[in-house]
């Protein structure tokens, strides 16, 4: 059996699909060679440029997705990227609530139930609170924001995955801010947890964002 060294982040692997989707509406609505030629060549390297260093191997894995004319045989090299994905690091339920010391009645997501290969970041909301809990890897560990999300029963371009979806207000009090000094910082982003990992393509404006609030 051929040794798997995994490589590929969830985030990677959302730019590939994305430009593997690209590929195959070019080859169902253009005929002429050159034009596939170059789109299969651009989208190898949109790929390319998600990554900050590949070796020659990875790098002949990656430029397979150019070869194929079908979506079968398409979404089976998708597939088959699948033990390459480096999984996001499991977290237990205690390193989780450590994380927000000021919810003293947290309830933290169900962690059996997570798709660790396909998470960016994980986060859900207490329904109860209206409160939406972020933990975001970082140096070995984790880090955590919180803060109120407020659903505005509209869509646009979440500011974490940059896709059209159902959007909600997130707004987090700073770190520093005290009763008589109250700033928050708020973004509209995604109030569907999955398809906002599974749409994230580009880690800035999440670790961006992270860093505003002084995480």
């Amino acid at each position: 059996m051929q040794n798997v060294t995994p490589f590929i982040r969830n985030h990677q692997l959302n730019v590939i699909h994305k430009q593997a989707n690209f590929l195959l509406k070019t080859l169902r609505s253009v005929a002429d060679r050159k034009v596939l030629e170059s789109v299969r060549h651009t989208a190898v390297l949109n790929v390319f440029e998600a990554f900050d260093h590949l070796d020659a191997g990875q790098k002949e894995l990656l430029e397979r997705m150019s070869a194929f004319e079908a979506a079968h045989d398409l979404q089976d090299y998708l597939d088959s990227l699948e033990p390459y994905l480096l999984p996001f690091p499991e977290a237990t339920s205690q390193q989780i609530q450590k994380l927000f010391p000021k919810a003293k009645k947290l309830k933290v997501l169900e962690l059996a139930a997570v798709d660790y290969p396909h998470t960016t970041y994980l986060r859900w909301i207490d329904i109860a609170t209206n409160r939406l809990f972020i933990v975001y890897p970082r140096a070995g560990g984790f880090v955590g924001v919180e803060g109120r999300m407020t659903s505005t029963n509209k869509k646009g371009f979440c500011m974490f995955c940059n896709r059209h979806q159902e959007l909600g207000f997130f707004n987090v009090k700073l770190k520093g801010s005290s009763p008589d000094n109250l700033s928050s910082l708020g973004q509209y982003v995604c109030m569907d947890d999955l398809a906002c990992n599974k749409g994230i393509t580009d880690l800035g404006p999440l670790e961006k964002f992270l860093a505003s609030v002084g995480k």
